[in-house]
């Protein structure tokens, strides 16, 4: 009796994990599978490489695959280094119990926890209404000192507190040379009399002056990635520690016994000793970032736009923004159900490729090692 109750302890002990497992897999296949029969006939060339058209009806997605991935390559710059040198730090040169390691987990258990949301309105008045404006402000306050400069100018219409027309001061911005004051210009246009009013150098200097030329104190793809970074940090940091803790303290003492610093030890011995698990939870993490949405939303995503962004103080089209507006905010929601699926689709396949290609740069440098 008590040897078929252990038999049936033990298929159940193996059944049952291999049955969760079995659903699992069955559920995510039936996901794709519906992903891809109803997204499948609009995942063609034309959607990979054309921008979208006719408020996001037609056309294709090129520019938010651009700016996915661009954002995802920044964002990895960003928190990857950041969050291994933590981990370095945690495991190898902080005391365990001190108040500093134990105020930085807290600080990281804390951000783990953190709704998605809620990174995005911190990197909406951190990074662009702090950060930014503040760079804005710096940079503002340099343009304007330049202007002063060149309304003082003895070929100026209003030079030594001469007075002029509007438009005699638009005609000399124009003809200044080695220099573009043509926003200045347009902005003068907006006079409140008219370009017939008659001024002086301090008038207009008060009037462009007034209101500041945003460039970072806007969303961009900078503050979005950083935001991003954020929330991935506490992953990226996690997974690197108990990374480095799998190398056994003996390694290190054996580097440190034969003369190795403590920097050459960690350098050599341990980091790669631990970088396929450091790589895969790297890669984890930025896959788990690629597909937030809500941190974006306040930042730097864009409704549409047919250009790629060129500089980091560009907006941006994101995979995962598109889908949210393709599926709330169409003019026709039935009508693009479609596109919505092929979307996922290229989102799903950006997501499993960098999944896969963890599992694969894990299994190449073990191979590597193990030739070695």
């Amino acid at each position: 009796m008590k040897e078929k109750s252990k038999a049936l302890l033990g298929m159940l002990a193996t059944g049952l994990p291999l049955a969760a497992t079995v659903i699992t897999i069955l559920v995510i296949a039936v996901i794709i599978a519906n992903f891809a029969i109803a997204g499948g006939p609009s995942l063609n060339w034309e959607f990979l490489t054309e921008s979208p058209r006719n408020m996001n009806t037609e056309g294709g997605i090129f520019p938010a695959i651009y700016g996915t991935v661009l954002l995802v390559l920044i964002m990895t710059l960003a928190a990857v280094p950041v969050g291994t040198i933590t981990a370095v730090y945690l495991t190898e040169y902080a005391r365990q119990n001190s108040w500093f390691a134990r105020t930085i987990r807290f600080a990281v258990n804390t951000l783990a926890g953190v709704p998605s949301i809620v990174f995005g309105l911190f990197g909406l008045g951190f990074f662009i209404q702090t950060v930014g404006a503040g760079m804005d402000q710096i940079r503002w306050n340099q343009r304007m000192s330049e202007f002063r400069s060149v309304l003082a100018a003895p070929a100026s219409p209003v030079g030594s507190g001469a007075i002029a027309t509007v438009q005699q001061v638009q005609d000399y911005l124009d003809r200044v040379p080695d220099d573009d004051w043509g926003e200045q210009v347009v902005r003068l246009g907006s006079f409140p009399r008219g370009t017939v009013a008659r001024v002086n150098a301090d008038i207009v200097h008060r009037f462009i002056s007034r209101s500041v030329d945003l460039r970072w104190g806007k969303p961009n793809i900078l503050w979005a990635a950083l935001t991003l970074a954020l929330l991935t940090l506490p992953v990226v940091i996690v997974s690197v520690e108990e990374s480095l803790r799998t190398v056994p303290r003996d390694i290190r003492e054996a580097s440190l016994a034969l003369g190795g610093t403590k920097l050459e030890t960690i350098r050599k011995v341990v980091i790669p000793n631990s970088l396929t698990g450091i790589l895969t939870g790297s890669i984890l993490a930025i896959g788990r970032g690629a597909g937030e949405v809500a941190p974006i939303l306040f930042t730097g995503a864009i409704y549409s736009q047919q250009e790629l962004p060129t500089a980091l103080s560009d907006q941006f089209m994101h995979l995962g923004y598109h889908l949210y507006i393709l599926s709330t905010q169409s003019p026709n929601v039935e009508a693009t159900q479609p596109l919505q699926y092929a979307t996922t689709l290229v989102l799903l396949g950006l997501t499993l490729a960098l999944n896969f290609s963890a599992i694969l740069l894990r299994s190449r440098i073990r191979r590597k090692r193990q030739l070695a």
